[in-house]
């Protein structure tokens, strides 16, 4: 089995397998490019369906980002409501919130069928706190989820959420119950069971060298063998090369950490009063949660343009950590990694059709499994002609995303919203 890297989702791994290697030419409906968590649910729902389907993994299912996360499932996206319902009008932004809706219950749902819950460990709740005062727009937005989708989200004054969360950083907070966090590498792992149970191929240690993709019949290649299909999907995220030119020169690689801490589950309870998953609203804002029982605490953070990790990584990570919570300044860091998502300059996932039966679905970096577990879906729809609900996400397509100058132009917008998000806490603190 190809090795993943060092992280606390590989050391509590549940399944350990080998997959056999692609030998010779395989002929399948439908190959799959990328064996991340969307590539892995568009296998999953056309193999449901009765389709033929083969997932192609350069190294081992869940290796990049869908294996490293936060492992957070909620709803929205990285883009903020406002900004998308101002670009492609209220009802379409109506029609994309409940699509990220519908990906959390995809998750949920797909966690029972399989049988799962024990390894993959969903826990309820997600606390999204403010660092400035901000009640009255938490307020309004608890009202408009209400009022608009009938989703039920809590408000929380600063005293309550004091009581939870016991740090001077925080102000007001909406607590939402039905999102939850997740043991990711472990669902992912789960989904690729899933399909080969239902008859698909899952190949792992299957880099794609080349690529015929313009007549009817489609040819994905390997250093071992091939696949000839009628449809191609390219799910790759951030671990995009330039197999397709366009969809590398359309998304940024961005690297986000995180860090796992000895276990102390009394020094954390003292603290983090809550099994939820945590986050603030800043654009590179932390985001923790407590794992195996509250006897660690996880937490992420930062993001750069640079794809190798940091020499200091684990003490970058632990100052952010101690500036929010002061009372853990004793508590050892265990372990730190770090994983490049795909993000794009719109801030939106980038799904649709290239043409004729070639697909892509990436660009889920910033928005939660949510919209892996529905990208996957709409395109296995649009696959199977039972629906054209991918043409939602057509207004945020395939931008270029500036080579050189768009990375300096990330790197530069991230240090200006760290300077506003500064000046909101001064303000109010």
């Amino acid at each position: 089995m190809p090795s993943y890297p060092d992280t606390f989702y590989a050391r509590t791994i549940a399944t350990r397998h080998d997959r056999p290697p692609l030998r010779g030419p395989v002929e399948v409906e439908t190959c799959i490019v990328g064996g991340g968590l969307a590539g892995l649910t568009c296998a999953y729902e056309l193999a449901r369906a009765g389709r033929s389907v083969a997932v192609l993994e350069a190294q081992a299912v869940g290796w990049g980002a869908s294996g490293r996360n936060g492992g957070f499932v909620g709803t929205g996206y990285s883009r903020g409501y406002a900004s998308i319902a101002g670009a492609i009008g209220e009802d379409k932004a109506r029609a994309l919130h409940r699509l990220s809706i519908e990906g959390l219950r995809i998750v949920a749902d797909t966690i029972r069928d399989l049988g799962v819950t024990d390894s993959v460990a969903p826990l309820p709740g997600k606390v999204a706190a403010v660092r400035y005062d901000s009640g009255d727009r938490l307020r309004r937005t608890a009202e408009r989820l209400a009022r608009d989708f009938g989703y039920q989200v809590e408000f929380w004054p600063r005293d309550q959420v004091r009581e939870v969360l016991r740090s001077p950083s925080y102000h007001q907070a909406l607590f939402d119950p039905h999102s939850f966090h997740i043991h990711p590498l472990n669902y992912a792992r789960a989904l690729a069971d899933a399909i080969e149970a239902l008859g698909g191929l899952v190949i792992e240690d299957a880099r794609v060298v080349s690529a015929d993709l313009s007549g009817a019949q489609k040819r994905v290649a390997t250093a071992g063998g091939s696949v000839t299909a009628k449809n191609v999907v390219i799910a790759c995220g951030g671990y995009t090369d330039g197999l397709v030119p366009k969809l590398r020169a359309s998304h940024l690689p961005i690297a986000t950490y995180v860090l796992t801490t000895e276990a102390a589950p009394d020094a954390l309870a003292q603290v983090i009063g809550t099994r939820a998953a945590v986050s603030d609203d800043r654009r590179a804002g932390d985001y923790y949660r407590l794992v195996e029982d509250g006897q660690r605490l996880l937490w992420g953070g930062r993001i750069t343009t640079r794809t190798s990790e940091p020499r200091d990584l684990a003490a970058l990570l632990r100052r952010t950590m101690i500036a929010t919570y002061p009372q853990l300044a004793d508590l050892k860091i265990e372990m730190a990694w770090s994983g490049l998502m795909s993000y794009a300059r719109h801030l939106m996932p980038q799904i649709g059709r290239l043409g004729p039966g070639v697909w892509h679905c990436m660009g889920f970096g910033g928005h939660g499994l949510n919209t892996t577990a529905i990208g996957g879906r709409v395109v296995a729809e649009g696959i199977l002609g039972t629906s054209d609900r991918h043409t939602l996400f057509e207004p945020f397509g395939l931008v270029w995303n500036g080579g050189p100058f768009g990375t300096a132009a990330v790197q530069a917008t991230y240090w200006s919203y760290q300077l506003a998000d500064w000046w909101r806490e001064r303000r109010t603190s």
